[in-house]
């Protein structure tokens, strides 16, 4: 064990020892399936597991690489599943196997990995099984679902030495890449602030009641290590995003890619040293439990990131509405929501540089698995780590907050107070702001970056949010 893991042990013996104790963690025997030595001409053999929605551009992705096969679908909804298999029969003359148990899909030796496209509490879970039974995996965003559990993925990782790339697919876009390095070779002078935006409208999801599990939808196996609970149209299909037994919010659902992107460009390769969230949901009212509306500070002491995410109506800033903005000494770059194009300007806001160019990321990892060389995988896991677990200690602070008046204008980070300002106003303009609206006041937490913990006041409470409690027979494999 390294001293790296050693410190990650010993933080997580501390700090959740009940859940140790009581088996929440399991330690599973090291992966015996040998790895397949691939030929020129071999495709990669693959298996999609959630096909609902994000999935089917999984199918449609390895579908068009000379290099890869779909010769799986699962899903736990027979009828999604079918549907998938009937689109690759039609385009390949081939029908994939049908599943509904993932585990059984990581059971098939004809199978050589799985492209995750799953509710964001079965990421890790998913792909560490997958890594467990020898093969490679393609998680989607974010890899996990809490910090502890991302780090034990990149643990597992590099223990079974498996090839494991997140779908952060900013990453293989030539545009992002050519914007980073212009940052990074000093075009700009020194970078200072990276400012991360998902102004992404999002509707009410109203409020309906419990009721039965729809026909052919295994629903315990949905739940995985979530907590049993009756089946509700809200908690299911895309809904499950707002509520934080399944998903992150919009920091963690689109915000992820942009968080990316935001570190990405100010070269930090560790989490920071505190973190403050303030937020709301606000103008409408429903059964989620997640913010729609977000300011987050990030201090990495020499740098700063910002993030504001906004699902109601708003305007542009600086041109952007899902995208970066980069600040250096002499000027910033902006990254779009399209990810193909990116520009530069000076202090005045001049045009000095364009940057141009998608990619695709799914053939960076079908190469990664052909070559199995870690360095040809464009979003290796311990990057997926690391920005997804920049939205979870958003969240933290956020859920670790209490209730307070929007009149709040005394901040001592004065980029963090002049986003809050705009907040207000973003809210006033969709009258949000009723004489009964409050906003949550996150905790301001200081954080150790290299032992991935809380330290200082509340970082019990804080600490225990880094995990959850994991149901029977869904537990997080122990590293």
């Amino acid at each position: 064990m390294t001293r790296r893991g050693f410190l990650d042990e010993a933080f997580f013996a501390a700090a959740i020892a009940s859940l140790t104790a009581s088996g929440a963690f399991a330690t599973e025997p090291e992966p015996t399936r040998p790895r397949r030595r691939y030929g020129a001409a071999d495709k990669v053999r693959m298996a999609v597991i959630g096909v609902h929605g994000r999935g089917m551009a999984h199918v449609e992705g390895y579908m068009g690489l000379p290099d890869a096969e779909v010769v799986a679908i699962c899903d736990v909804d027979l009828s999604s599943a079918e549907k998938a298999a009937a689109v690759v029969e039609k385009k390949t003359g081939k029908k994939p196997k049908i599943y509904k148990d993932l585990r059984k899909v990581f059971e098939d030796n004809d199978i050589d990995a799985v492209s995750c496209a799953l509710p964001i509490h079965w990421h890790s879970l998913a792909a560490s099984w997958a890594m467990q039974a020898g093969k490679d995996v393609y998680v989607e965003k974010p890899c996990s679902h809490n910090v502890s559990e991302g780090r034990r993925l990149v643990q597992l990782q590099q223990r079974t030495g498996r090839i494991c790339q997140v779908g952060t697919q900013s990453r293989s876009a030539k545009a992002v890449q050519q914007g980073i390095k212009f940052l990074h070779e000093g075009k700009l002078g020194k970078v200072t602030m990276a400012r991360g935006l998902c102004y992404k409208p999002r509707r009410s999801i109203g409020i309906k009641p419990d009721g039965p599990v729809p026909v052919g939808v295994d629903y315990d196996i949905w739940l995985g290590p979530a907590p049993k609970r009756p089946f509700n149209p809200n908690r299911f299909h895309y809904e499950w995003h707002w509520n934080y037994d399944y998903g992150a919010g919009d920091l963690g659902n689109q915000g992820i890619h942009q968080m990316d992107i935001a570190r990405w460009a100010l070269d930090k390769h560790e989490l920071p040293l505190g973190v403050e969230t303030i937020g709301c949901r606000l103008g409408y009212v429903d059964q989620a439990n997640t913010p729609n509306t977000v300011v987050s500070t990030y201090d990495y002491g020499d740098k700063q990131l910002i993030f504001e995410v906004r699902g109601l109506p708003t305007e542009k800033f600086m041109g952007a509405d899902i995208g970066d903005i980069v600040y250096g000494e002499n000027g910033y770059v902006v990254f779009t929501s399209s990810y193909g194009k990116a520009a530069a300007f000076d202090k005045e806001g001049k045009p000095l540089e364009t940057f141009s160019g998608g990619g695709d990321h799914f053939a960076a990892f079908i190469k990664a698995v052909k070559s199995r060389q870690q360095s040809d995988l464009a979003a290796p896991v311990l990057e997926g780590h690391l920005s997804s677990a920049l939205c979870h200690l958003g969240n933290v602070s956020y859920r670790l907050g209490k209730e307070g008046d929007p009149a709040k204008s005394n901040f001592e980070n004065k980029p963090f107070g002049e986003a809050y300002s705009r907040m207000i106003q973003h809210l006033t303009a969709n009258n949000a702001l009723t004489s009964d609206a409050k906003l949550r006041f996150g905790a301001s937490l200081k954080f150790d970056p290299k032992k991935e913990r809380f330290i200082g006041s509340g970082d019990k409470e804080a600490n225990m949010l880094l995990t959850r409690e994991y149901r029977k027979g869904f537990e997080l494999p122990k590293v």
